[in-house]
């Protein structure tokens, strides 16, 4: 009876959440006497997973799979924990994993958790930790279900390398489980930068920018700091940046370490949004704006001064720094 985790994947490399949910479902594993199996689709390099104490890959290899689909993942990942009688499943918080979580959750009768940020309290009775209205506060859930799935929060655990000896075996799926109930009709990626689901720092900017020619700025401090770019809702609405760079409630989610607000006043729902992100910084000229609030650390002025000011200090301390 393992513990069963699902490692997300693109282009055949896991993603950066894949580690974050083996490291954790390798505490639960610890916890409970019993080892770790991962599901992974069309990945080349599974044996990596060893490193964060996963035993065994069920590897299912399967070009009808290669895009990600919800309800054909779903009845493949069912497949394989009715297999291995698993009766944790271990899922990162992905917008993917949001999906198919409820899917999985109906085809097995389980009992599902999302946003938990630590290790389980206690495995009987099984107890989490999860974060409740918006980031505001934490809630202690107890799960009752035989099988029981976890949505682990972006960056809440961690990391750890716990190194094992691992196996990889093929699994087939059955041939209903890879009919398609939907269409990808396009799929728009961001080449060459970091993404917001896998950046641990994310510079976001709003309408204090004054409009999408002043956006250079912006990219070079995020490219100096190895961050995904960003934007507020009235931003993308007014078609300066991309709808995909749109965070907050309305938006994506963010839980990076380190969120870097510049001309973003703090609507309640941007503060939603980012609440889980671990430290905030903020830029504005309005000593009055809510975001200030929220933030960790805050500097009053004029983005256009402050900024660049940063870019030049950064640029200092990495040429000094390698």
């Amino acid at each position: 009876m393992s513990v069963l985790v699902y490692t997300e994947s693109e282009k055949g490399k896991f993603k950066k959440n894949a580690f974050e949910v083996a490291s954790y479902a390798s505490a639960v594993a610890k916890m409970m006497g019993t080892t770790v199996t991962a599901v992974a689709f069309n990945t080349t390099e599974n044996e990596s997973l060893a490193t964060y104490g996963v035993s065994k890959v069920l590897l299912i290899n399967d070009s009808s799979l290669a895009t990600f689909n919800a309800g054909a993942y779903a009845k493949s990942i069912s497949q394989a924990i009715k297999s291995t009688d698993a009766k944790v499943v271990i899922l990162s918080s992905s917008t993917d994993t949001k999906y198919l979580a409820p899917l999985l959750t109906a085809q097995l009768s389980a009992g599902y958790v999302p946003n938990v940020v630590q290790a389980p309290e206690s495995t009987s009775p099984f107890m989490v930790k999860r974060t409740a209205f918006s980031n505001k506060g934490f809630a202690h859930t107890q799960i009752d279900t035989d099988i029981k799935i976890i949505g682990v929060s972006n960056n809440a655990f961690g990391v750890h390398e716990i190194k094992t000896d691992i196996s990889v075996e093929e699994f087939s799926v059955s041939s209903d489980a890879v009919v398609n109930d939907t269409k990808s009709i396009e799929i728009d990626k961001v080449i060459g930068k970091a993404t917001i689901a896998d950046a641990d720092i994310v510079v976001s900017a709003g309408r204090g920018l004054k409009g999408p020619e002043n956006w250079g700025m912006i990219e070079e401090l995020a490219e100096i700091l190895g961050a995904a770019t960003a934007c507020s809702k009235p931003v993308s609405d007014l078609g300066w940046r991309p709808h995909g760079e749109h965070v907050g409630q309305t938006g994506k989610p963010v839980a990076s370490n380190l969120y870097i607000a510049i001309g973003i006043s703090g609507a309640i729902q941007h503060l939603a949004g980012v609440s889980a992100s671990k430290t905030k910084v903020v830029i504005n000229n309005d000593p009055e704006a809510p975001f200030f609030k929220a933030a960790d650390y805050g500097i009053v002025g004029d983005a256009f001064e402050v900024v660049p000011q940063l870019i030049e200090k950064l640029k200092e301390f990495k040429a000094q720094n390698g």
